[in-house]
């Protein structure tokens, strides 16, 4: 059974790999109902989603049904204004076929211009809030991605006593001096407050050298996977290293049992060596560059 550990201070106790959705959401229903026996399997109790997601919020509602006690629901919605995040909650409940989800993120919170909306009179931080007192969700995160998120992160943790947050991190991304020292940074301060910290990318290889390839257009993911047994062992243990770290699953979901397996299985952390031996092996390039590649 995958390890669990507190989800920061929500009181929930969490799978420390979490189930990301967003791969689901353009499959039919029999694909997804498929993996959760896989989930039952190896333990996992939280289900992160987002109501950008294709139909991913529609493929978790037959799980959900008779079992919603048994999952962490968290949700994002990528709107800015109350308006529009308010639509967008309500909408991911009646989707779900919940009264509440547990967690509710700002989604993709980077761009300064969307910060200051979202953190401003009518923005959708304070939708949220107001959606929290009526008991429509239970707490409130951020995510992003890119190499600007970690300070980000710090920034809207000094405006608003978020929940969570979640950010890449890999073995490629953490050798660039200046995103590993935000990264630590923003790590401290979330130890210190007891934010959950999610993590994403984790098994990335790279950004597909060809999106028209049949294997790019096969995939569920818009970057290459590693798909080698033990580089992508690796790649999963160098996150869980870190007790306070939560993997988000990838939206490739064929990979989901390989993921799940490195978890499980108790194995010395890689050292430096080894991952500097599957970056060059497998031709692993960070998915961000705080320039040209620095967006999906």
């Amino acid at each position: 059974m995958i390890e669990r550990r507190p989800f920061g201070r929500t009181g929930h106790v969490s799978s420390r790999v979490i189930f990301g959705s967003a791969g689901v959401g353009t499959v039919d229903q029999e694909t997804a109902d498929r993996l959760l026996p896989l989930l039952d399997e190896f333990g996992v109790n939280h289900l992160d989603t987002a109501a950008d997601y294709g139909d991913a919020e529609l493929r978790l509602a037959p799980w959900l049904r008779g079992r919603r006690n048994d999952f962490f629901v968290a949700t994002k919605t990528g709107d800015r204004t109350a308006e529009g995040a308010r639509r967008s909650l309500e909408r991911s409940l009646a989707r779900l076929g919940v009264d509440q989800v547990d967690l509710i993120q700002l989604h993709n919170l980077v761009e300064e211009d969307e910060w200051e909306v979202a953190h401003g009179r009518a923005g959708a931080l304070e939708a949220l809030v107001r959606a929290r007192d009526e008991g429509l969700v239970r707490f409130i995160g951020v995510t992003g991605h890119g190499l600007r998120i970690p300070h980000m992160h710090l920034r809207s943790l000094q405006r608003f006593p978020y929940d969570s947050v979640l950010f890449p991190y890999n073995f490629p991304l953490l050798r660039d001096p200046a995103y590993r020292a935000d990264v630590e940074e923003l790590l401290t301060v979330c130890d210190e407050r007891g934010v959950a910290v999610q993590t994403i990318k984790s098994i990335a290889r790279r950004r597909w050298l060809d999106r028209s390839s049949p294997a790019a257009q096969a995939g569920h993911s818009w970057y290459e996977p590693l798909r080698e047994v033990e580089a992508l062992s690796h790649a999963v243990r160098y996150v869980l290293a870190r007790p306070a770290l939560f993997l988000d699953s990838s939206s490739e979901f064929e990979l989901l049992r390989a993921v799940l397996e490195a978890a499980d299985t108790p194995a010395t952390v890689p050292g430096p060596a080894e991952l500097e031996e599957d970056m060059a092996s497998f031709g692993m390039i960070p998915l961000f560059d705080g320039r040209e590649h620095e967006r999906i």
